[in-house]
């Protein structure tokens, strides 16, 4: 998971597992390290300390606790700036980004721009660049984020607008769900290729206990079924869940995520 970012350095994407199945991110090099949604801050610690590496950024998606408890620790020995959603309550940030705002992280030549994804929640926001995507607990591997706070219309539209980037991009999610989202997914689509290889790949990785994530746009777009809410078969599928003839995309993703939630 290497990155050329730009002339002046040469960065690493590494997982660090929190909890019973979250991610943290850490954007580093051979100094210096970015913590996206630092929900435990022990961890985090133990990276660095083992790596030898200080601290200069962290970045949030979101307000829930799994994602921001950290901070506080983090901060008391890192002074470091907290970058983070506008619209929630985080009281650890001291950058407050909308959409279309630009990250610029001179360490790593890195610069991110901010995409607004409400639905898990109601200010979620996503960082996109250099390839990549930080979507927190919007869009997951094969699946995306209850809705906590948010509307289908909203998560409908944020995942169109993650559907948009190029196809390549590397979705990093915040959790490894991606099993249990692909069990349901061959629910709703029993008949699709790609899902059925990319269980298969998945299973795998997992046997060797690798994080099933990144993903890719395009593989989401292909296998995900709350990105596929316009496809004949999973309209066919939400349509016989709700005994019902579904109007548009939004009754479509409001239907299999309900249906998600009791699977």
């Amino acid at each position: 998971m290497k990155k050329e970012s730009g002339t002046k350095s040469m960065h690493t994407i590494s997982a660090i597992p929190a909890f019973r199945d979250n991610y943290i991110w850490a954007i580093h090099d051979e100094r210096n390290a970015i913590i996206v949604d630092p929900g435990d801050a022990a961890p985090v610690l133990d990276f660095l300390r083992a790596r030898n590496l200080r601290l200069t950024t962290i970045l949030i998606t979101h307000h829930h606790n799994d994602h921001v408890g950290g901070n506080r620790a983090l901060l008391a020995q890192y002074p470091v700036p907290v970058y983070g959603p506008a619209g929630e309550n985080i009281d650890t940030l001291t950058v407050r980004l909308r959409e279309n705002d630009e990250v610029e992280l001179k360490d790593f030549a890195l610069k991110f721009k901010v995409l607004d994804i409400p639905g898990h929640t109601s200010g979620h926001i996503a960082y996109v660049g250099d390839g990549v995507v930080f979507c927190g607990d919007t869009l997951f591997a094969c699946g995306c984020g209850r809705l906590f706070e948010g509307t289908p219309a909203q998560m409908h539209q944020s995942l169109a607008k993650l559907a948009a980037l190029p196809g390549a991009t590397k979705v990093y999610c915040a959790h490894e769900y991606t099993l249990s989202n692909i069990d349901f997914a061959r629910a709703v689509e029993p008949d699709n290729e790609a899902l059925l290889n990319r269980e298969f790949a998945e299973r795998e990785k997992r046997s060797r206990n690798i994080p099933t994530v990144p993903s890719t746009i395009a593989l989401e777009r292909q296998t995900n079924p709350f990105m596929r809410s316009n496809e004949p078969a999973v309209i066919r599928a939400a349509n016989h869940r709700a005994q019902a003839v579904l109007a548009t995309p939004v009754d479509v993703l409001a239907a299999i995520r309900e249906w998600k939630n009791n699977f």
